[in-house]
């Protein structure tokens, strides 16, 4: 399963041994200012997007990050169910002031930390200033724990789903093969590209290809489009074959990348995790990057528009 619940026979033991995470990556901390936040959009329900951000959520652990997974589907959260656990306590509890960043967060395998979103992160959007603020400041303390904030998103284009993708350091798209994903992942840079006057930091994953040369075709025919229409620069990012393990995995409420480290789509997702990574070694951290810019930024554009 998904959530490290070994030798933690209580509730109170979990709780203690989550702070105790908490506390050591928080002295662990190099900077206030490096934190990178990511969102994973996809223009249509049924590519993967979930799943794929669950399993670069491990693979960047893997590769000694410290992440922070959010889940923000609106309509569909199912995180949890990819990781097989039921949290006891969303967002909404710490937008409510009823429990602590500490409280909400759920230490998952891999030393990746899970923020079940829910209802709480629309709750964000009616807060007043001053309510914002205060939380906002809250959960800042992610700062120290995490070097990448991981979202998953809703589908589709919805103002509110496409409010992460332009609230974050870097969105990545989802798409597959399929005429009408891709279709439905080019409305999505349509849209934030409007809306940014293409100035969006936008990757694209094709997701259960029949191999790499499917991935890039795809990729490029995106790629073509939005340079030509939308102004546009979209690096690709890599594809994840079609691959049983996947399927296998997700009954087993297990992501992937635990279940069958040496499957295709687990060395993809690697692959993919160390090509972004490079991509952000290879620019200067934006500026306004971090927690508190990135919910700052959300807060503003959640049911305002984007």
């Amino acid at each position: 399963m998904c959530l490290v619940r070994e030798g933690a026979p209580t509730v109170h033991d979990q709780a203690g041994e989550l702070r105790r995470i908490v506390r050591t990556r928080r002295k662990n901390i190099k900077g206030l200012s490096g934190l990178r936040s990511i969102a994973v959009l996809s223009g249509k329900g049924g590519v993967g997007k979930s799943n794929i951000a669950v399993n670069l959520a491990m693979a960047f652990a893997a590769s000694g990050k410290r992440v922070v997974l959010l889940d923000a589907d609106l309509g569909m959260a199912n995180v949890d169910l990819l990781c097989g656990i039921s949290p006891k306590y969303t967002l909404a509890h710490l937008v409510k002031g009823q429990r602590t960043v500490d409280d909400v967060l759920v230490s998952l395998e891999n030393g990746v930390l899970l923020l079940p979103g829910g209802p709480g992160v629309q709750e964000l959007a009616e807060l007043d200033d001053d309510a914002q603020s205060l939380l906002i400041d809250k959960l800042s303390v992610l700062e120290g724990v995490a070097d990448i904030l991981l979202i998953d998103t809703g589908a589709g284009i919805h103002k509110n789903t496409l409010s992460f993708g332009v609230a974050a350091d870097m969105t990545i798209l989802i798409t597959t093969p399929e005429p009408t994903s891709i279709r439905d992942a080019y409305g999505v840079l349509k849209t934030l590209a409007i809306n940014t006057g293409s100035k969006i930091d936008v990757t694209l994953v094709v997701n259960m290809a029949a191999s790499h040369s499917e991935g890039r075709e795809v990729a490029e025919r995106i790629q073509m489009a939005a340079n030509q229409f939308l102004s546009l620069s979209v690096p690709f990012g890599g594809a994840v074959l079609l691959d049983e393990s996947v399927g296998k995995a997700v009954r087993m409420r297990t992501p992937f990348f635990l279940a069958n480290p040496s499957c295709r789509a687990s060395m993809d997702i690697a692959e993919i995790a160390v090509n972004l990574a490079s991509m952000d070694d290879e620019t200067e951290p934006p500026t306004g990057r971090g927690v508190k810019s990135f919910f700052f930024r959300l807060a503003r554009n959640l049911g305002l528009g984007v």
